[in-house]
């Protein structure tokens, strides 16, 4: 297994070191139902330890005084290994949650390498210090780093949350402490061999697994100055509380129950297959996936229809298979929720236009579901209001466009959303009237250059873009006599 000869140990100040605690986290295979590894449980002296390694690294270190260029020489190194590694990294990830080998080659390795692209290219383009005059004074703006950062995220996407948040916050001169999710911890292990091979000063980065106390023991340490967390909105609700009670700067990317409205006039074949990705990548283990398809009465036969042939087109099974589309669940827990889900929707009313709460056929072992489509979904059904992280739609129809419109925005979430029109004008238009933090129109995604964050339960704040790196850094400014400001400008 990747990293292996590091699994004893943990990665704090710029060494591996022996875990305090004996307690391990174990690593089961979604594909087999075994343990494929195992890795240390940090103890709350270990969190101590990584805290004091963070702390002394930004407080004392060299790190958050390094020339912008040098800071980003280091995330280049980190970008090019990345590279040079991106089949062990993809097996990797295969092996501990299950997304399909194809998709952890095309998305898992190359969208953290793109992050990492955008970040060098967006870092240089900020005001990192800006001098203001006007007639009532004249200040020098500063954006200076916030300090020590914990990024806690989770399993589904593991590498590609964590660059989103460390890329920004190391280039920003914050020293980071990750706490990867206990279900994808291995890509963590990778992740902190190649940021100590391209030479990150020490403890600018530190990595330690943890279980729910230890981890938000981590959150809320006194020597922590800002969160940043991905995961369930209950948790990310628990985490903010804390957060609020020490007036810590916390950022939430949360759930979502994303709708793609299909107008009349749209393409309805060319927004299904839009849906491949859209709506199933990585099994249906995505926050963003359009989970909610919004569709006039007068389509809904149509998009049932390709709806249940894209579901035939998308073979479910090992992930190792370069074939198969749709794995495995993570775990067991993922696997029952899934199915419990789908249960509830065909008891409250809804019609099974294919899969089923039941396991996939010939695959006896493995924490598989048969991807669902379900349809006369009510907007205010179970199933259409709460998040449920696998492959399963909800078909709900509509009479008007303001009908279509209040459907996507009935939800305690927001963030994400399509639109599918034959004219664009009128998608963004639509776009606009829907409460989210990201609306695609006719599946056309927005890049890493722009800010993606939720609404509403969705979560506070924004990744990617320049915005992504506003919550690592303070601004600070600095009243200058007129003379010595008239000297700079």
């Amino acid at each position: 297994m990747a990293a292996s000869g590091n699994l004893d140990r943990i990665y704090i100040g710029g060494d591996w070191v022996t875990p305090d605690s004996s307690d391990r986290i174990e690593v089961i295979s979604p594909v087999t139902e075994e343990p494929i590894a195992s890795v240390p449980a940090g103890s709350r002296a270990d969190v101590d330890a990584a805290v004091a390694a963070a702390r002394r690294a930004f407080d004392e270190g060299p790190w958050p005084h390094l020339e912008l260029s040098e800071r980003m020489a280091c995330l280049a190194r980190l970008k090019d290994i990345f590279e040079r590694r991106a089949e062990e990294i993809a097996q990797t990830i295969t092996a501990e949650m299950g997304s399909p080998i194809t998709a952890s080659r095309t998305q898992q390795v190359p969208i953290p390498i793109m992050m990492m692209e955008a970040q060098l290219d967006l870092a240089p383009q900020l005001a990192w210090r800006e001098l203001r005059q006007s007639k009532t004074g004249n200040g020098l703006v500063l954006r200076k780093p916030k300090g020590v950062v914990v990024a806690i995220v989770p399993w589904n996407a593991p590498l590609m949350v964590t660059l989103a948040k460390i890329g920004p916050a190391l280039l920003a001169g914050c020293t980071v402490i990750l706490k990867p999710a206990p279900e994808s911890p291995l890509s963590a292990y990778l992740l902190a061999e190649m940021i100590d091979e391209a030479g990150f000063p020490p403890g600018s980065f530190n990595m330690l697994c943890a279980d729910r106390a230890e981890s938000e023991y981590l959150a809320l340490h006194p020597g922590v100055n800002k969160v940043s967390f991905t995961g369930s909105t209950i948790a990310g609700q628990t985490l903010a509380r804390g957060c609020g009670d020490l007036l810590r700067p916390i950022t939430l990317e949360l759930g979502g129950k994303s709708a793609a409205v299909l107008l009349e006039d749209a393409d309805v074949g060319a927004a299904i297959e839009a849906l491949r990705v859209g709506s199933f990548r990585n099994s249906g283990q995505i926050c963003s996936l359009k989970t909610r398809i919004v569709v006039s009465k007068r389509q809904e036969a149509e998009a049932l229809e390709r709806l249940e042939a894209l579901v035939a087109s998308m073979p479910v099974g090992d992930p190792l298979d370069e074939t198969t589309q749709i794995g495995p669940m993570v775990s067991q827990r993922q696997r029952d929720r899934v199915a419990g889900y789908i249960d509830t929707g065909l008891k409250d009313g809804a019609r099974l236009i294919c899969g089923g709460p039941g396991r996939p056929e010939g695959l006896n072992r493995g924490w598989f579901v048969r991807p669902t489509i379900l349809a006369g979904v009510e907007p205010g059904a179970t199933v259409a209001q709460e998040e449920i992280f696998g492959p399963v739609l909800s078909v709900i129809t509509y009479d008007t466009e303001d009908e279509a419109i209040a459907i996507a925005n009935n939800s305690q979430y927001g963030l994400n959303g399509s639109v599918f029109t034959a004219d664009t004008a009128r998608g963004v238009a639509i776009a606009e009237r829907i409460k989210s933090g990201v609306v695609e129109v006719n599946g056309a995604g927005c890049g890493f250059h722009c800010p993606i964050g939720g609404v509403k339960a969705s979560g506070i704040g924004r990744e990617h873009g320049r915005e992504g790196f506003d919550p690592y850094v303070e601004i600070r400014t600095i009243g200058l006599p007129k003379e010595y400001a008239d000297s700079l400008a």
